[in-house]
């Protein structure tokens, strides 16, 4: 989805007219409006305001194809369950199990795979299966490698 229509479409979610979103990412409305009409983007600085405006991540208000993963467990990313840093900006490579309030949850690569083998194996994925699963992962990862 393009940025024009995503910024559109979370501002009228938010029932917020393009003046009072102006005044909140300090921009006039006629900026709010060229971004809606596709006919500029916002800069990196209005990026990061929208974000935390939405709650929502700069890859999301993008409109992004890119599928992201944790960098640390490889569970696919979305907003819902996006890390967010001590301020409150999202950290778009961690998911909010493996990093949390600027810090990682897990030492090990070990202490990581034990947990999924607990709580990922089942009838149809076995243990032996989630811990080589696991295994062969990680140390592809940017955290791990």
């Amino acid at each position: 989805m393009e940025t024009s229509k995503v910024i559109s479409g979370l501002r009228l979610k938010k029932g917020m007219t393009q003046e009072e979103l102006a005044k909140k990412v300090l921009v006039t409305r006629q900026a709010v409006s060229r971004w809606e009409t596709g006919e500029t983007i916002p800069n990196t600085e209005s990026l990061k305001l929208l974000s935390k405006v939405f709650d929502v991540s700069i890859n999301t208000l993008l409109g992004s194809e890119k599928k992201l993963i944790c960098q640390c467990c490889g569970m696919p990313l979305e907003d819902s369950i996006m890390s967010k840093e001590v301020n409150g900006d999202f950290n778009e490579e961690y998911c909010k199990w493996c990093y949390q309030n600027g810090k990682f949850t897990y030492t090990s690569m070990e202490q990581l795979i034990d947990f999924c083998v607990q709580n990922m194996a089942n009838e149809n994925w076995p243990a032996h299966q989630v811990k080589e699963h696991m295994e062969k992962l990680l140390p592809t990862l940017k955290h791990w490698k």
